[in-house]
């Protein structure tokens, strides 16, 4: 028999749940956001962990570790990287003070004699306004200093989760399908399988449009002559999987590189971006992420604040995949429609896909 609850007292219940859950979320932050991210690691290097041991006839532990061996050698890559280029950039910081001071003086004559206005009225306000682009470059650089200095207990947690996971994920798949009644067995089973496709295809999704945005970014950057230009490439590309909110940022650091080592490409930088950003959003993303995980923009912005909120930078990060997740599950949990409707873009008359014919035997088609 089922129990109708008032309307007051279910939306109370919920409102406790929720709060309940972000409690444990935010004490428990430590150990859920590398697990979180192990989950989302494990299920990328699933089909590699499957082929080592039905092809190659690997043992569960072989084919475990040598999928650690992968990420952590790519996770190491990205961290040397980072290391050196900002070493670079942290012994150039004084050149670039200089260089700023001496751009923002010639963009002060320029204005005095432009518009007839008063050097030195306008000499005291600039000044602080470089004072407070100084201090934000340096905030900048310490900012991201620190990030990447505490995250090795993030990946030595995330290491040791990613371990357990691939290694027992049999007992663990038989532990969520026991959870419900037999005769639920096919659908809950459908349901884990389609998950795990969708989300597999999502992550790798990420990782392409990672790689390409931080090539076109790149190569942009180094046509215009831009210094630091791999390292404002790669970072806009991982910036860029925080949507809206990454692109923005990445281009306000790019330009400002831009001005500091000389400020006649700062324009060509700032439009080049803005291209690089429309062909992400109408051709990459469709291209290779698809529509089935997009969340739209309003749950977005929500998602990076309570992501921040809770686990810093790393949950900004994790917040998109995990809006995606929940998306994909209430489309399928009966009475949770509404909430995966909600989390999507506004349906709208379907129309073909398009695609792109690259060579006459290669066409690229976008994704549902």
């Amino acid at each position: 028999m089922k129990i109708q609850l008032p309307f007051v007292l279910r939306l109370a219940l919920i409102l406790i749940s929720i709060l309940a859950v972000g409690y444990l979320a935010k004490i428990g932050k430590t150990v859920l956001a590398p697990l979180f991210f192990s989950i989302l690691m494990a299920l990328l290097f699933l089909p590699f962990a499957n082929f080592l041991e039905r092809k190659l006839r690997f043992s569960r532990t072989i084919s475990t570790f040598s999928s650690l061996l992968l990420m952590m050698a790519v996770l190491t890559g990205l961290v040397y990287f980072f290391s050196t280029q900002l070493s670079d950039f942290a012994n150039d910081l004084p050149v670039l003070k200089s260089q700023v001071s001496e751009s923002f003086t010639e963009l002060q004559i320029w204005i005095s004699k432009t518009f007839d206005l008063n050097f030195n009225a306008q000499m005291s306000y600039l000044n602080q306004a470089l004072e407070k682009l100084l201090s934000s470059t340096a905030l900048i650089l310490g900012f991201t200093v620190s990030m990447f200095s505490s995250t090795m207990a993030f990946f030595l947690f995330s290491a040791l989760f990613f371990i357990f996971i691939l290694n027992y994920r049999r007992l663990l798949y038989q532990f969520i399908i026991s959870i419900f009644h037999n005769q639920h067995f096919e659908r809950v089973n459908e349901g884990i399988m389609e998950i795990q496709k969708i989300i597999k295809e999502y992550i790798s999704g990420l990782f392409i449009q990672i790689v390409i945005v931080s090539t076109l970014t790149s190569i942009l950057l180094s046509v215009l002559g831009v210094k630091y230009a791999i390292l404002l490439g790669v970072l806009t590309g991982l910036m860029n999987v925080i949507p809206y909110v990454g692109i923005i940022f990445s281009t306000l650091i790019a330009c400002l590189i831009s001005f500091a080592t000389g400020g006649n490409h700062t324009l060509f930088v700032l439009v080049g971006y803005f291209i690089i950003h429309a062909i992400d959003g109408n051709i990459i993303l469709p291209l290779v992420v698809g529509s089935k995980v997009k969340i739209n923009a309003l749950f977005t912005f929500i998602g990076l604040l309570i992501g921040e909120e809770l686990w810093g930078i790393s949950g900004m990060f994790l917040s998109i995949p995990f809006l995606a997740i929940l998306k994909i599950i209430f489309e399928r949990v009966e009475g949770l429609q509404p909430w995966g409707s909600v989390l999507g873009e506004e349906t709208k008359v379907k129309k073909a896909r398009k695609k792109y014919k690259i060579t006459k035997n290669i066409t690229l088609e976008e994704k549902d």
